[in-house]
Order: structure tokens, then sequence, then C-alpha cells
């Protein structure tokens, strides 16, 4: 992303093709990373992102995107960009054991939404699936997909959670994705498997995520509930080069890195800003709670220099798409909400 910023993106085609474009600084790690690429649970919201983004800084590079390929063109998507795809129930172990054993593997799959109705599936996927993964891909090199959700909520004096700050999750999604942790842990205990530990809190996609939930809200007249006062957020883009570049960065044990941009964002900052964009008041509920879950990024930053889309270019483009009557995802990031219930 060395061009100049867009002002805006007329098509989500284009909004794509920006977002998956590689820095120079991803291609040269993939350059010295050996072997080729697997990406695990590709069919979330930022696997084609970080699919595309592999393929385009590493084209010589196998990269293999596996997931169950049930949204409607996915697949196809994926292929028509040199990217090799593989229909596969990560719930199904024997089916797991048949992927090929690629060098590298970017572990995306989880369960989230709908947990507090179905806890048994959260268990199964946040748990028994990275336990079968990382005892069958001992051999690899695996950069797991985490939350900074595993941490308690820190306040803002405390400038968010280091690395080093003991998980302690509240609520049982939360609690399920610390357990996804340790099953990478012992199995990099057992077999002596490099990885890093990717705790993201809240990438920003035009289609969804904290921004575009809290325009939505302005636009809509609902209210913006700014108990949860504060909040780190990162453009895809960024999240998703990042997560590439840990893998040059894997280690034994599992290293955990904090990713999401350097500010602490108070929400009701947020509100104001987007609403001045969108030229419409937001509606405040709630004051802010003394305690957030909030990370410091400053091991990412050092690994990677400071993320390239900032906070007021993302409330821009935010602003101007919601305008432009852009198409949502319709997948609410609940940031909001503080129990850890989902």
């Amino acid at each position: 992303m060395t061009d100049p910023m867009p002002q805006s993106f007329e098509t989500e085609a284009l909004l794509d093709e920006f977002m998956s474009a590689p820095s120079p600084e991803l291609v040269r790690d993939l350059e010295r990373v050996p072997g080729d690429i697997l990406i695990l649970g590709v069919g979330g919201k930022m696997g084609p992102t970080l699919a595309r983004m592999a393929k385009r800084a590493a084209p010589d590079k196998r990269v293999v995107a596996v997931a169950r390929f049930t949204s409607a063109g996915l697949r196809e998507d994926l292929e028509a960009f040199g990217i090799e795809t593989i229909a596969c129930d990560l719930l199904d172990a024997e089916a797991v054991k048949k992927l090929p054993r690629l060098e590298n593997v970017v572990f995306m799959a989880g369960f989230k939404f709908g947990a507090q109705a179905d806890p048994g599936q959260t268990w199964a996927m946040n748990v028994q699936v990275p336990a079968t993964v990382a005892d069958i891909f001992r051999s690899s090199r695996i950069v797991a997909f985490s939350t900074g959700c595993v941490y308690p909520f820190a306040t803002v004096r405390e400038g968010g959670s280091t690395e080093d700050v003991p998980p302690d999750p509240p609520g049982e999604y939360a609690i399920t994705c610390l357990g996804r942790e340790r099953m990478f842990e012992h199995y990099s205990k057992v077999h002596g498997t490099p990885g890093v530990l990717f705790r993201l809190n809240y990438a920003i996609d035009l289609r969804y995520g904290v921004l575009h939930d809290i325009a939505r809200n302005i636009l809509d007249g609902k209210p913006i509930d700014v108990s949860m006062g504060h909040v780190n957020v990162i453009w895809q883009g960024d999240a998703c080069s990042q997560a590439l570049r840990c893998l040059a960065h894997c280690a034994t044990p599992p290293m955990p890195v904090n990713v999401s941009g350097p500010e602490i964002l108070s929400v009701r900052w947020l509100a104001a800003e987007l609403g001045r964009r969108l030229g419409k008041e937001p509606v405040i509920v709630g004051e802010e709670a003394d305690r957030s879950w909030l990370t410091n990024t400053a091991r990412a930053a050092q690994f990677f220099g400071y993320p390239a889309v900032p906070v007021l270019t993302m409330l821009d483009w935010v602003a101007d798409w919601q305008l432009a009557g852009g198409r949502s995802l319709g997948k609410p990031t609940k940031f909001e909400v503080r129990s850890g219930s989902y």
C-alpha cells in the first residue's frame, strides 16, 4: 500500500483490491519464509482478504484455502485469483488428516456469535478443532488467530493489556478462546511446533466492524451505548498483513502478539466524528465504565511498524460508504457487550 490513499471506494471490487494489496514489507517477509501457505477457516469475514493478499504477495507459493464453503461464490472467487480451495469440515478429524501438510498454517477458524445459545458448538470449534489442527500440523509454523478478549478489562491509564498480562477472560466465549490458545501451546510443547497467538482487536472493513456499527446506528437514529467506553481498531488490510508477516516471527512456545491500532479510542469521540461526517447527531446512552477491553500493541509495532491506514482515514471511508448506500454484511460486532455473552 505505497500508493496514495483513495478518497473513497465506488465498488466492492475496488475495496477488496485495495484491502488485499500487499506491502513491500510483507513481500520481503514471505520471501524469507520457506514453504507454501495453508489457510484454515477462510470463510470468515477476514479470510478472503488474507488469502488474496497472500497470493498477491507470494505468487510463486502455493496458497490453499480451506473452509466448508457455504457462502455462494466464495470458492469460485478465490480460485479466480489462483488460490487452491478444499472443502472441509474442520470438526471432522479424519478429513483434516487428509489436508496437505504445508509448511505454513494460518488458523482462522472459530465460533463466536451464537456461542451463548450453543456452548457445545462453541467449545468444539474453539478448543477441539485447534487441538486437532495443532496435533496434525505439528511440523508446520502456525499463526493462530485469537482475540484480545482473553485479557481482563483494563483502564485507559494502564495503556491496555500487554502480552505479559495473565489471561482472565470474562464469559464462556472468551474462555474457549483461551482454550484455543492453550491447545496450540500444549501441542507446541509436545511437538516443538513454532507459532504465534494472534490476539486481534476489531478489524475494520467498510461492510462491518465497530466503525460501521456506530455509523449505522447514527443514520438509523439508534442509541450508541458508551459503557464500553474505549476500543482499539485496525484496518482489515493491515491486520491481514500483520498476520501473514507473523509467519516470519513464529517461536516455541507460541508467542502472543497483540494486533490493533496503536490508539485507545473513545467510543463517544468516534460517534461524534462519524456524526459530523454523516451530518447527523449521534444518540448517546450510558456512561463510560472504568475498564474496557484494550490492548497495548507495542510488540506488533516493533515487528511491523505502525498500521498504514490511520483512524481518521477509516472514519472518512466508513462515512462515505454509508452515505453512498454501500453494502453491509449484517454482522454486528457487539463491541458494547461487557458480559462476554454473544
